[in-house]
């Protein structure tokens, strides 16, 4: 998916932050998988440590946040990409963007209906403000520290707000995770029609399919997981897990040994 957005990352203006190789992955269809399968992981392994393990939101979402941090400082001092920590960072925010979502509804209350609304203007106003910034929001132009920090912030509030909404049409409208999972997927293919066919802005089409992956994700995973009665398959959590790190880390050793979605060339 083409994701380019007016003006070029060469004609917009230059940040001030240190300059950078492109610090994101090219997108592609490993991309794609890596990433369902990331969100999935942000699912089941909340869920997992939350209730599986008697950690409780507040002491998971400590653990998980620092442990994000840590892994986004190393990302951040890092002066090109690196799949290894990316993909990293991106299970750490799947995991922590739902455990966000969680403590709001489960701790203090706020309705999916407000947590879907809030997220959804908080990702609007991290785009406006990356944009008035650098006049750009291309993702192959992420190659200085500002930009960056851009692209992080509203990957988690993607994961926080997919989260959200997932909740919100799965189990708010009660329609079971097999009918969330073809509605997402029936929207995903939605948006990549109106890409590729009827020319869809590549920046917003890709964010779109970025949002919707990740409820598309938790649904599958609730589907795997959950009992019988609630219409899941009751497979075990921690092999869920198990089974899609080992798929990710795969993955991963692949990208690093065919470089296959690093970018060619570097931004002036």
């Amino acid at each position: 998916m083409d994701v380019e957005l007016a003006p070029s990352p060469r004609m917009s203006s230059p940040s001030l932050g240190r300059r950078l190789l492109n610090k994101v992955p090219e997108v592609t269809l490993y991309f794609w998988i890596i990433k369902v399968l990331c969100t999935t992981v942000g699912e089941t392994a909340a869920d997992f440590l939350n209730e599986r393990l008697g950690l409780g939101l507040t002491k998971t979402t400590y653990v998980m946040g620092s442990l994000l941090l840590i892994t986004l400082a190393f990302q951040f001092m890092a002066r090109k990409y690196g799949a290894a920590i990316y993909w990293l960072a991106v299970v750490l925010l799947s995991i922590v963007g739902t455990l966000i979502t969680d403590n709001l509804t489960d701790n203090f209350g706020v309705s999916l209906v407000t947590t879907t609304v809030i997220f959804a203007i908080a990702l609007v106003a991290t785009f406006a403000a990356w944009y008035a910034k650098e006049k750009t929001l291309s993702i192959h132009a992420i190659d200085t520290t500002p930009r960056e920090a851009f692209y992080w912030l509203a990957i988690l509030f993607t994961f926080a707000l997919g989260t959200a909404a997932g909740d919100l049409v799965g189990e708010k409208f009660a329609l079971g995770y097999l009918t969330s999972l073809a509605i997402f997927g029936a929207l995903i293919a939605a948006v990549a029609i109106g890409h590729y066919l009827f020319k869809l802005n590549g920046i917003l089409a890709f964010w779109m399919v970025y949002i919707l992956t990740r409820p598309l994700g938790a649904s599958l995973g609730d589907y795997l997981s959950q009992s019988h009665q609630d219409g899941g398959l009751n497979l075990s959590a921690l092999g869920i897990n198990a089974v899609f790190l080992a798929t990710i880390l795969g993955l991963v050793i692949f990208l690093i040994i065919t470089k296959r979605d690093v970018s060619v060339a570097e931004t002036t």
